[in-house]
């Protein structure tokens, strides 16, 4: 049990560290929503990333702002592909938006096994959810999370 608070201050600090060094970057958001474009089908003008870290992992949704069905069914697929390649260990679409060495990315693929991800319809768009019992690999779920909310910019939330 002394493991998770050690795992949770380190996976603070690393987000506390890469939110401040990628928040004041806009030539890098820039260039994360440009990669992104490539990525996903969906606009990102239309929706919102929200991250939810948890004890044992975290939820990633993506939610469509007005609700348009187009973009419901963007947001969708993308995320439900995405889900099954991360329950594979494949997190190649992240690594080309954010770049390979981006925190946390490294251990989520090697820990893959050992992450139960799951993929569910919410209204609006869907969701992602990671759950481990791996102390080591909820800080690097967390740091990813943070990463990606810094990068994203405008188009990322993290909700504690």
């Amino acid at each position: 049990m002394e493991r998770i608070p050690a795992a949770a201050l380190i996976a603070g600090a690393i987000a506390a560290l890469t939110s401040t060094a990628l928040a004041f970057d806009s030539p890098r958001q820039t260039k994360v929503e440009h990669n992104s474009e490539r990525v996903m089908p969906f606009s990102m003008d239309a929706t919102m990333h929200r991250f939810v870290p948890t004890p044992s992992g975290g939820v990633q949704t993506v939610l469509v702002h007005d609700g348009d069905p187009k973009q419901v069914v963007l947001v969708r697929s993308h995320l439900r592909k995405e889900a099954d390649a991360f329950a594979r260990g494949d997190f190649a679409d992240p690594a080309s938006i954010h770049g390979g060495a981006m925190p946390g990315l490294h251990a989520m693929q090697a820990g893959a096994k050992r992450i139960r991800v799951r993929y569910a319809d919410v209204r609006n768009g869907a969701a992602i959810t990671y759950a481990t019992a791996d102390p080591a690999l909820v800080a690097a779920i967390h740091a990813w999370f943070h990463a990606q909310v810094s990068d994203h910019g405008k188009h990322a939330t993290m909700t504690m």
